[in-house]
């Protein structure tokens, strides 16, 4: 039963001309048992805030916390956070030719659990898992996300989440791309890892229409590098309709 709390955090890139100020004070707690979506426009931050809780080397913490259960996040490695039960669903995940599905699922379970998992059993959890997501056996053998299509990616990604049962996953982009038989599928698969109890879900979107099959129990707004209004599933229909055009410019 994890508890995922931000507080106040600002995030930098380095440019050409100096620091870029990203996200500007984000306070944020995702509970067990909590699913939270975020949404906003493009180049709002929201990916960012997902990379910078992973541990991206890109981004740079310059002021605020975060935690997971009151241990420090920000001063674990990218593989310790990992360990301690976080999880990220690339928007855009990274090609890995020559590493075929199989040995990267095996070898991350056991870089997370400290120990290969006992082959038999394996076996049968990714089968099950592949099939609860409606892949093909013969994709275990094919290269990782080499030659995927995007839809292809994405259940990979949740493949992952399955498999390796973080205590809180945050789930970038994982609707985007996605045709809407691909859609039920991918969110099928967030909502079966969610029943299992003590999971905190922090969902990034930029649409509605990945809500209609996942439910949140909170919807953040996310403009200009914080959130800007909070509220439960009926503030994500507002934007369906509204749109952002009301929050931009308004939250410095």
């Amino acid at each position: 039963m994890s508890t995922l709390e931000i507080r106040d955090l600002h995030v930098a890139v380095d440019t050409d001309t100096g620091d870029k100020e990203i996200l500007r004070g984000v306070d944020l707690v995702v509970r067990a048992d909590e699913i939270h979506a975020i949404m906003g426009p493009n180049g709002s931050g929201k990916s960012t805030l997902a990379y910078s809780i992973a541990g991206h080397p890109k981004y740079r913490v310059t002021r605020g916390t975060v935690t997971l259960d009151g241990d420090d996040v920000l001063a674990m490695s990218v593989d310790a956070r990992a360990r301690a039960g976080l999880f990220l669903a690339m928007q855009y995940p990274v090609e890995v030719p020559g590493v075929s599905v199989s040995n990267f699922l095996r070898t991350a379970k056991t870089a997370i659990d400290g120990q290969p998992p006992k082959l038999r059993s394996w076996v049968k959890d990714v089968k099950a898992a592949m099939d609860g997501l409606n892949i093909d056996p013969a994709f275990a053998e094919r290269d990782l996300n080499t030659g995927f299509s995007g839809g292809e990616k994405k259940r990979h990604e949740i493949l992952q989440l399955d498999l390796l049962d973080p205590n809180v996953a945050i789930l970038d982009e994982t609707d985007s791309g996605l045709d809407i038989d691909a859609l039920r599928v991918v969110a099928d698969g967030v909502n079966r890892f969610h029943r299992r109890g003590g999971k905190g879900v922090l969902l990034i979107t930029h649409y509605t229409r990945i809500l209609r099959y996942i439910s949140p129990d909170f919807v953040h707004v996310f403009v200009d590098g914080r959130i800007a209004e909070e509220g439960g599933p009926d503030l994500a229909e507002k934007l369906e309709i509204e749109g952002y055009v009301g929050y931009v410019g308004t939250s410095a």
